[in-house]
């Protein structure tokens, strides 16, 4: 199925639905009510049925919350968000809130100055988000109440939950049984003295029995929660419609399908002490046991690290991935070289004929997420995602940002390439030009064991803070194996203190946004690796990262005289890898282009 592009963002009834939502708080005697944009599982992305932060609000992005009062109503979004956010809610009744520089407790502090109670939904908020916020709201008179979902009472049309078909993932291309890892997992817990543990990421529970799923768009994962026993036994919870002989077959004896419904009653038939992670679980659990008399052990989901740490088959698979994607989007880039020149383009155009590129290999299962295509003034929306309405022409001058992927069941892949449309502005070439070199230093980076990303993300920063510039994002995020494109725990990040191991794989994807005028991004995916012993080098551990991606990086935006020798030569191997990989991939149109592309600076 080929991407959507809707009519418009924004629901033309937004305003009735907020006084629908505050005709339920009055009822219910509360002053507010929170609405996240997340699910149960505390995804990125989630299911129509939970999309209600778009529901009510008309912001689509894929991070965010509102928080209704009677007398206000504020959608609070990150740096990635703040011109986006201003085009799709409406300003007469929803005020854009900066987060997290202003703190939600802050900002109902000054609301709600002789106090009240704000409702939310138990299923939808972890505990470590209610626990630090009451923290913060203390001494101020405002509390929180637990509450059923006030928007699905109002939500006529909502759509039912999700029931895709869960399906066996090959242990050849996990690398690992899946008895091998409750095997392991277990002996974890056993050694903490933890009779099980809750799982309620989607990809966590994937990752663990070997399965992938069809219930979110682009994300090969299933709804459903899981318990795993310090014997390694697994009980999972999934609706039976998604689940058939051949899965059983594949789970063994060892795995128990049971319907959600089971799950409360399950819970609270538990051994102690359970395990729950208070950054992923929803606080509705911890209720749960806490009713039961069910000991609690706060700790990480135990499937993350193992899950990051990409096993040599992921490895090979999505080095393999890779390269059949950047084959698509080099045929794409030449198509669009060739085009440009004679034909009008609109952004949808664009989107479409990489998918269609992609869509070629006989390999993609999906894209892995709503490709973004911004030019111009729209390439400085971060997550821009082109409408009917938004569509826009490509224009001579213009900066055209590409961000895409696939999901094929050997990788996932991520990439972002700024493309020149015609002759570009000398300003635009300076800043990418600081992009790439931001870029480069974390493609060259080497350092110690035991670091984290927060402590490498400045050296992708650093040539854009010389000209006194920066960006709203993080630098890179983890990626999944099949799994979801955004993955946790590692980063690139000012917040991550999660240490970088061999075997995780992260984007790296500094950028740059002048707001009504351009935007620039360049994206690689990279993997943690061993660092060769240097000649006179210290007797150390050290590690660097791999490169995953093999795509050029388009030659006439780059200002050579301000790259390094060091610069000009990564960049020149770069392209020469590029050359040799990619080049027996594709056809002689695109291996023409190719050569172009690539010649050395």
């Amino acid at each position: 199925m080929f991407q959507r592009f809707e009519a418009t963002t924004r629901p033309a009834d937004g305003p009735p639905r907020l006084a629908d939502l505050r005709r339920q708080m009055a009822a219910a005697g509360l002053d507010g009510f929170m609405v996240p944009r997340a699910d149960a599982h505390q995804g990125e992305y989630v299911a129509p049925r939970d999309e209600r932060l778009a529901w009510l609000t008309g912001f689509t992005g894929s991070a965010g919350f509102a928080v209704a009062l009677r007398d206000r109503a504020g959608v609070f979004i990150d740096g990635r968000y703040r011109v986006q956010v201003r085009a799709q809610v409406d300003p007469a009744h929803f005020t854009p809130v900066p987060w997290p520089e202003t703190k939600l407790a802050a900002w109902l502090r000054e609301a709600l100055p002789g106090g009240g109670v704000v409702g939310f939904d138990p299923w939808l908020h972890t505990f470590e988000q209610i626990d630090k916020l009451l923290e913060e709201l203390a001494g101020s008179g405002v509390g929180l109440c637990e509450s059923d979902n006030l928007i699905d009472r109002i939500w006529d049309d909502q759509p039912g939950p999700p029931l895709g078909p869960v399906v066996p993932y090959p242990a050849a291309l996990a690398g690992e049984e899946h008895a091998a890892k409750r095997g392991r997992i277990a002996a974890e817990l056993r050694a903490a003295g933890q009779k099980a543990a809750v799982l309620t990421l989607p990809d966590s529970i994937a990752w663990l029995l070997n399965v992938r799923g069809s219930d979110i768009a682009r994300n090969p994962v299933p709804h459903a929660f899981a318990i795993l026993h310090d014997d390694g036994r697994v009980t999972l919870f999934a609706d039976p419609a998604k689940c058939d002989a051949a899965l059983a077959a594949h789970l063994g004896a060892e795995v128990t399908l049971r319907p959600p419904v089971a799950f409360d009653a399950a819970l609270r038939s538990l051994p102690g002490p359970v395990r729950l992670d208070k950054a992923s679980a929803p606080i509705a659990l911890a209720g749960l046991l806490n009713e039961a008399g069910v000991e609690i052990r706060w700790g990480a989901d135990p499937c993350l690290l193992p899950k990051a740490r990409k096993t040599p088959a992921e490895i090979a698979g999505t080095t393999e991935a890779h390269l059949r994607d950047g084959a698509a989007v080099v045929e794409f880039l030449s198509w669009l070289d060739a085009t440009v020149p004679t034909a009008r383009l609109t952004e949808i155009d664009v989107a479409t004929e990489l998918e269609v590129c992609r869509r070629a290999t006989n390999a993609l299962r999906d894209i892995s997420f709503d490709t973004i295509a911004g030019s111009g003034p729209n390439g400085a929306i971060v997550h821009y995602r082109v409408t009917r309405d938004t569509n826009r022409d490509l224009a001579p001058g213009d900066l055209l940002l590409i961000d895409s992927g696939g999901q094929y069941i050997d990788g996932t892949t991520d990439i972002t390439r700024t493309v020149a449309i015609g002759d570009v502005g000398h300003e635009e070439k300076l800043c990418f030009t600081r992009v790439l070199q931001g870029m480069i230093a974390i493609s060259r980076a080497r350092w110690p064991r035991g670091l984290s990303g927060r402590d490498l993300e400045a050296l992708a920063r650093y040539p854009l803070w010389l000209a006194g510039q920066d960006y709203d994002h993080g630098t890179g995020h983890g990626v999944g194996a099949y799994l979801s494109v955004h993955e946790g725990p590692q980063r690139l990040s000012r917040s991550s203190e999660v240490a970088l191991e061999p075997g995780m794989i992260l984007s790296n994807e500094p950028g740059y946004y002048r707001e009504g005028a351009f935007g620039i991004r360049l994206e690689n995916l990279i993997v943690v690796q061993e660092a060769p012993a240097l000649p006179g080098g210290d007797d150390r551990a050290m590690l660097c990262f791999g490169t995953l991606t093999y795509v050029p990086i388009d030659r006439r935006l780059i200002l050579a005289d301000m790259l390094s020798a060091e610069e000009r030569a990564w960049l020149d191997a770069y392209h020469a890898q590029v050359r040799d990989r990619i080049a027996p991939r594709v056809s002689e149109a695109a291996r023409v282009w190719l050569g172009r592309a690539t010649a050395p600076l």
